[in-house]
């Protein structure tokens, strides 16, 4: 392995590390999804799943279902982007969870050229799409032990 590569690793699993440490602010019981936005070697931006800003912070129903308003980690954080300085063109961004399909979209639309996620999401269309729009797209394993 190169030292650009190994390099690369390094950074990519710390990015992933930090996405699963914000990924513990959400107050959903289901899942808990953290994700970063990172440009040009900077942190430009974060996000968990959760409700709506002014809304209670409680995720599922009584039945365990998540309410339809709750906003994905990614879709947070590139809305957080969008209220900035900053955009996410050429951007690279760490999830714990796969993206959705829907999330997918926002991704490209923001221009973000990197996917790095720890772990499958049910429904893998959102990678497919994102690898057939030429989204760099990698799962990367990583344990708190690392």
């Amino acid at each position: 392995m190169s030292v650009k590569v190994n390099k690369q690793l390094r950074y990519d699993q710390a990015y992933l590390k930090m996405a699963k440490s914000w990924s513990e602010l959400s107050h959903c019981k289901r899942k808990k999804v953290g994700a970063i936005i990172v440009k040009n070697d900077m942190i430009i931006s974060d996000g968990y799943n959760g409700t709506p800003s002014g809304f209670d912070n409680c995720c599922e129903n009584s039945q365990g279902e998540t309410h339809w308003y709750v906003l994905h980690a990614e879709a947070n954080a590139i809305l957080k982007v969008a209220k900035s300085t900053n955009n996410a063109h050429g951007a690279t961004l760490y999830l714990t969870l796969s993206p959705c399909k829907d999330c997918s979209k926002l991704i490209l639309q923001a221009g973000i050229r990197r996917v790095v996620y720890a772990m499958n999401y049910k429904d893998t269309s959102g990678v497919d799409f994102l690898k057939s729009a030429g989204i760099e797209v990698e799962q990367i394993n990583v344990t708190d032990g690392e």
